[in-house]
């Protein structure tokens, strides 16, 4: 009796702020979240694309603006190591430094649609009522919407570049963010510990952002992990149809696009190797984040 005496005793004390902080507890459970090999290799493929992004600059032997007319489409040697494309451009070059650009637009997508869709899915979530029912047909609306077409009605407004483009597609892909935000956070809204925190008086702010949030941010992080490689994969089709990134700006849609003529005479590897680097991005996004999912979920990840 004495046993279960302490027990109940210890329980509120953990909700009163005895306990170690949420944050800490969310980051300990992602550090559980190792899958299987084909995990890690994604894992690693997706940190070695970061460090090439950040590196850029002093990775790339040439400038990969900066084309040789007298060098177009040339083979891979050891001057140009995937070759040139038409306009004399280094291949391997524009390869790098378009790693940059053609990451730093998803995650511009991915941050501001999640940052959005975590405020409205816990409003909605903490009001429920009518307002979650009048934000829930909003977000209605915008599904009907793809996220590739309100980035070519966005271009079609204020005109080529990336800036439109991706306001637009941040808006797109909010409801998803949105929405699992709300069901997660209705679930643990109904649990004890958050009755608890009302009663001894803190406010909705706090149990939301210090509490709640914490609670439900490795699933936020696999779903936008997912999120990261459908974004990439939009802006990459959106530069290939020209109406993204500019040229001489290097960017591996842009890139693919202007590799179809080295394709017909042909010279393959100035649009192969931007469409393999796009691939392998998307695909290790995708396998990372649906591992973390299903790690989270109780299911074995391979």
């Amino acid at each position: 009796m004495s046993a279960r005496t302490q027990t109940k005793t210890v329980t509120p004390s953990k909700a009163s702020g005895a306990a170690p902080a949420p944050l800490r507890g969310a980051l300990a459970r992602l550090r559980t979240l190792g899958g299987g090999p084909l995990h890690r290799i994604c894992l690693f493929l997706l940190v070695l694309f970061v460090l090439v992004a950040l590196l850029a600059p002093w990775l790339a032997p040439q400038d990969p603006t900066f084309g040789h007319l007298g060098d177009t489409l040339l083979d891979p040697s050891a001057d140009y190591w995937l070759g040139t494309d038409q306009g004399g451009h280094d291949t391997f070059s524009a390869l790098i430094v378009g790693t940059r650009t053609s990451l730093t637009g998803p995650l511009a997508v991915v941050c501001f649609s999640t940052v959005v869709g975590i405020a409205v899915g816990l409003f909605t979530a903490w009001r429920g009522g009518w307002i979650d029912t009048l934000v829930g047909r909003v977000l209605d609306v915008v599904f009907a919407f793809p996220a590739l077409l309100m980035a070519i009605l966005a271009v079609a407004l204020f005109g080529k570049g990336m800036t439109a483009p991706v306001i637009a597609m941040a808006i797109a892909y909010m409801p998803y963010t949105a929405r699992l935000v709300r069901a997660l956070a209705v679930q643990e809204k109904a649990r004890p510990y958050v009755a608890a925190y009302r009663v001894q008086g803190h406010s909705a702010l706090f149990v939301t952002v210090r509490r709640v949030l914490p609670n439900i941010a490795p699933t936020l992080l696999a779903q936008s992990t997912v999120n990261f490689g459908y974004a990439l994969l939009d802006l990459a089709a959106l530069s290939f149809l020209g109406l993204g990134v500019q040229p001489p700006t290097p960017d591996w849609g842009a890139m693919i696009n202007q590799g179809q003529t080295a394709v017909l005479q042909g010279r393959p590897l100035s649009a192969i190797a931007p469409a393999v680097a796009v691939v392998l991005v998307v695909v290790a996004f995708n396998v990372v984040g649906e591992s973390l999912g299903d790690r989270l979920a109780g299911r074995d990840s391979r």
